[in-house]
């Protein structure tokens, strides 16, 4: 009991620690490179970060910059850790948060792993299966963390890993909220020296008896069964040798954890859940057809694949069970080449993580760039540069707000998924076709195969087509499944209404007899397809079909088994929200008693129209996280549920609630174009570089490139001006909408000399005030700001030096050598079509 009362009240320490932080804000990965920091750039940085509404650091100590070795500084030596007292001293002065990796670089490792702990392989001589070292060093390292990779499945490995950091915390009261581990990247690494003896006591045999079946390549029943019990327990070890271990050091020394565990050999949804922080990564562009949303063509999807919500829902699903509040992610990393993002490429790939479960962002991200350092700075080599030195650092202020927006709502309510579906690991185990001696490695980017094109996540993918709203089960967490007095399927942090299994073949004996008890129970679980047909396990395996196949039998009589397992779950009464067919997104929570819908339009098939909600909010709103206004929506009752009429552009997202006082609604009526401002404007360059002095009056809106050979490397803002009158029919009505069109990239808006907004993401829309309009003579000024792309065009061709990193330097989309200097002029400007609605 002492020990129980002990555990509440750290978890509850942690996660008040983590709330001392605003963790609404987004946070951002943090780069020391060689660790060449000080003071002075320290302070100046977390106080621009701050400025920008940045909410948190994650130092990653990583290679070092050229010219500056003398300035580098050992990690966890004395000077660091200086600097790290600084940080968070800094940072607690203005109101950040600090998180560090446990280590350089990644995976972990470094100068205090000897062989014994260091990642290890099997080799096989004759008959005798022999340890070997993989030789893999940490990859990226910092100066002070170069060495080996550690063996994430030796039970010896974390506890003297961690002594480093014992020893360097023991001198100081400096603490960070978090403690981080990046995606598993261990590589070759398949066996411990503890592995034989761990194998026998979990799978009841030796495996080095059966060496000609681990061995065989035919797969026949007998060779299956035995490389699944092998892979089982990697997973066992990883999970309690690797994730527990450094979580209950971490809590031990009252830090909380954030925990990538895509990539491992192991079940992830088992690996997120002991992290207090389950993150994912959303590592590329993905291809919305959201009109003018700009795609960087060199990024190699076949390669890297694109962000998809069916992987970052392990990480949601995970938190979602194991009753975690908070959802990481590593954002935005390679969205687009060195020096081409745009804003309005990053907001529809964080919409589509809120939809998945995400809300606490982590921008991938800022190096940290030492005060002497001039533009470009200092440049990590595979990320999006959101720093002081980008080219939408001015307008930062903005996504920084909308993210808070959506998160302060997001963090503060409970996810509202009803159905689960099981994740059938093992049928990935017997099928696989890596080379021997290979482990299944759940990696980020190769979702294609382990999701995408397995039942598993042909299912989910249809599933939430339809409007479903659902979360992964593992094994392990089915056999703590618990039934509810009202027939809900009860976890630490979640109660559901059904569970789903996709067609697979094998169902280990502990997961039948769970879905057996609950069955019995009267557990709603309806099988896709059929029953599965094999258990898992070799041991005893021939006396144990009997028993397998007399309870298949048995929950054959408690379940349904369809090939149409969506209209099952429709006739049980699961919720469905149809209109995502319209090319919505969506995710629901619950606040309370109330329903509170986030909804995204990432496609070009919704503008505005009637929606049925599942859940009827009483006197609904509208609430634009973007302006921060609310409005009254139409709405009428329609079959028990409420209908709504949105009105959702693509690119535009919102959260649908109840609103505690009655609003008059909107009264619908279609927008229509009412003003044509294409034309006759004049153009003129404000600051930027190179400086240039120019002006131009055009016809017809257009990119500045071209104007003028200068132009064509500009990098800065341009201002468009034109001055209009104000038709009589517009002067009375109740709102006006200013649509610039295409703008590349994003646009300072003033009318009659006062600014109304700045138009950052797409569609690039504001609110016209009214009263700032007269009958005639209204001047409109767009201050274009560009990307930096153009000019590092000359950059590279005059100043090519700035490229001074060790390690792997810098490098373009396609992992080659880093050159702008080719590069064709990129679209810049005011390019419209402008409108008056």
């Amino acid at each position: 009991m002492r020990n129980l009362l002990f555990l509440s009240l750290l978890f509850f320490s942690v996660q008040a620690r983590s709330q001392q932080f605003n963790i609404a804000k987004p946070w951002t990965y943090w780069w020391w490179m060689g660790s060449a920091v000080s003071e002075k750039g320290i302070t100046r940085q977390l106080e621009q970060f701050a400025k920008a509404g940045i909410g948190g650091v994650h130092i990653i100590p990583i290679y070092g910059v050229k010219g500056y070795e003398k300035q580098f500084t050992p990690f966890l030596g004395k000077q660091w850790i200086h600097y790290f007292e600084h940080t968070t001293k800094e940072a607690r002065r203005l109101g950040l948060g600090v998180d560090m990796t446990t280590g350089t670089g990644w995976p972990f490792g470094g100068a205090n792993v000897s062989g014994d702990i260091a990642a290890k392989k099997w080799k096989l001589t004759g008959n005798k299966m022999e340890t070997v070292l993989t030789g893999q060093a940490v990859k990226r390292a910092a100066p002070g963390g170069e060495g080996l990779s550690l063996d994430p499945f030796s039970s010896k490995a974390i506890p003297k890993y961690v002594g480093r950091f014992d020893t360097a915390f023991s001198t100081t009261t400096a603490r960070p909220r978090a403690m981080y581990s990046d995606s598993y990247e261990v590589y070759g690494a398949n066996w411990t020296d503890e592995f034989p003896a761990e194998f026998k006591k979990r799978r009841g045999y030796d495996l080095t008896d059966f060496l000609k079946e681990f061995t065989d390549s035919t797969q026949n029943e007998r060779s299956r069964l035995i490389k699944m019990d092998y892979h089982q327990t990697i997973a066992d070890l990883v999970l309690e040798n690797f994730a527990e271990k450094w979580v209950n050091w971490s809590k031990k020394n009252h830090f909380i954890t954030r925990y990538q565990a895509h990539g491992s050999p192991g079940n992830l949804l088992d690996l997120y859940s002991v992290a207090d922080v389950p993150e994912t990564e959303s590592f590329g562009s993905s291809r919305f057809k959201i009109p003018f949303l700009r795609i960087d063509e060199d990024y190699e999807i076949e390669r890297f694949g694109i962000p998809n919500p069916l992987a970052m829902k392990f990480a949601s699903s995970a938190a979602n069970l194991s009753g975690k509040n908070l959802v990481s992610s590593e954002t935005c990393t390679w969205l687009a080449n060195h020096f081409k993002v745009s804003l309005s490429q990053v907001k529809p790939q964080i919409d589509e993580l809120f939809t998945a479960g995400i809300n606490h962002v982590f921008f991938h991200g800022i190096t940290y760039t030492a005060p002497e350092e001039t533009f470009p700075g200092w440049l990590f080599y595979a990320s999006t540069n959101f720093g002081p030195y980008s080219h939408f650092w001015k307008q930062m202020p903005e996504l920084t707000r909308y993210i808070k927006n959506c998160q302060e709502i997001l963090q503060s309510s409970k996810t509202d998924n009803d159905l689960l579906v099981y994740f059938p690991i093992n049928d990935l185990w017997a099928t696989s076709t890596k080379p021997l001696g290979s482990v299944y490695q759940l990696d980020i980017h190769s979702i294609n195969g382990w999701i995408l094109q397995q039942n598993f996540g042909k299912t989910c993918g249809s599933l939430l087509r339809k409007g479903f709203s659902l979360d992964y089960i593992s094994d392990l967490q089915i056999e703590h499944l618990r039934l509810g007095k009202k027939g809900t399927l009860e976890t630490k942090g979640q109660m559901y209404k059904a569970i789903l299994i996709p067609k697979c073949t094998f169902l280990p004996q502990k997961t039948l007899e769970s879905l057996l008890k609950l069955s019995k129970e009267g557990a709603k679980i309806v099988f896709e397809g059929a029953l599965p047909e094999k258990f898992t396990g070799f041991d005893s395996f021939e006396s144990r079909k009997n028993l397998f196949a007399e309870e298949i039998t048995q929950l054959a009589s408690n379940v349904t088994v369809s090939n149409n397992p969506l209209e099952i779950l429709s006739s049980w009464g699961l919720s469905q929200e149809v209109w995502v067919e319209k090319g919505l997104k969506f995710i629901r929570k619950k606040k309370g008693t109330q329903t509170v819908y986030f909804i995204t339009n990432l496609s070009n098939e919704f503008n505005e129209g009637w929606i049925d909600l599942s859940f009827s909010p009483e006197n609904p709103e509208k609430y634009s996280p973007l302006t921060q206004k609310s409005e009254g929506l139409p709405s009428q009752k329609s079959n028990g549920k409420t209908r709504i009429y949105l009105k959702l552009l693509p690119g535009e997202s919102c959260f649908i609630r109840s609103s505690s006082h009655k609003r008059p609604p909107e009264t619908i009526i279609a927008g229509t174009t009412a003003l044509d401002l294409s034309n006759d404007w004049n153009v003129t360059f404000l600051e930027g570089m190179p400086s240039i002095k120019y002006s131009k009056n055009i016809h017809d809106l257009s990119s500045w490139v071209g104007f003028a050979d200068s132009t064509d490397y500009f990098w800065g803002t341009v201002r468009y001006a034109k001055t209009f009158n104000l038709p009589e029919k517009l002067q009375k009505v109740s709102k006006l909408t200013l649509d610039l069109g295409n703008v590349k990239e994003s646009a300072l808006v003033k009318i009659n000399g006062k600014v109304i907004g700045t138009a950052w993401c797409l569609p690039f829309q504001l609110e016209i005030p009214l009263n700032l309009l007269k009958p005639s003579n209204n001047l409109l000024e767009v201050e274009v700001s560009n990307l930096s792309a153009n000019h590092m065009r000359l950059v590279d061709k005059v100043a090519p030096q700035w490229k001074k990193f060790y390690d792997i330097n810098i490098v373009d989309i396609k992992y080659k050598p880093f050159d702008a200097s080719k590069w064709q002029p990129m679209p810049s400007g005011l390019l419209g079509p402008v409108t008056i609605k």
